[in-house]
């Protein structure tokens, strides 16, 4: 049997599809997200403008500015001196006002984490002793409470029967305890 073009192209078109399952699905929904995102990216005006200007990170912040004095020495105008040790002790100022308060590395906040996570497992543990302490002593009592009642309760007489003076005792003791 001769298969036409149209057949042997849709068999492929089958043969193409078949094990594309969860991992396909999957990749196609990411592209259509990111176009998604692109396509809003491309909506929102850019900031390719302020990428240019004269804002230097706080860190590396005085070296530019020294920079920034050398290059206006060299032309040399004397009012340009003076805004400029200006700017220069402004940022000074500002450079150590961030070493103040400056963030913590990550590996300090791991270690803050770290030590917040061990003393609440140690709180934790203590609570648990407290609770397993309770329980044992609670146990304990009860226990030691029965015992005695078992001890009354079994009693016998000297031919082997039950004491029944001894059961009606330990009932009216139970009975005025309750009440």
């Amino acid at each position: 049997m001769i298969l036409e073009r149209k057949q042997i192209e849709r068999v492929l078109t089958a043969v193409e599809w078949f094990g594309r399952g969860f991992a396909f699905r999957r990749k196609q929904k990411i592209e259509r997200q990111y176009r998604k995102l692109l396509k809003k990216r491309r909506q929102v005006p850019s900031q390719q403008d302020d990428q240019f200007t004269d804002t230097y990170p706080e860190h590396l912040k005085h070296l530019y500015l020294a920079e920034e004095e050398k290059l206006k020495k060299r032309r040399r105008t004397p009012d340009d001196s003076v805004s400029s040790e200006e700017k220069l002790n402004k940022a000074a100022e500002s450079v150590v006002t961030q070493e103040k308060f400056k963030n913590k590395t990550s590996n300090q906040k791991a270690k803050e984490e770290y030590e917040k996570i061990k003393a609440e497992r140690a709180r934790k543990k203590e609570e648990a002793e407290k609770r397993k302490q309770q329980r044992e002593e609670a146990q304990r009592l009860y226990k030691k409470k029965k015992m005695e009642a078992y001890k009354i309760l079994s009693k016998k007489t000297k031919k082997g029967q039950p004491n029944l003076n001894l059961q009606v005792e330990f009932l009216l003791q139970k009975i005025q305890q309750n009440t």
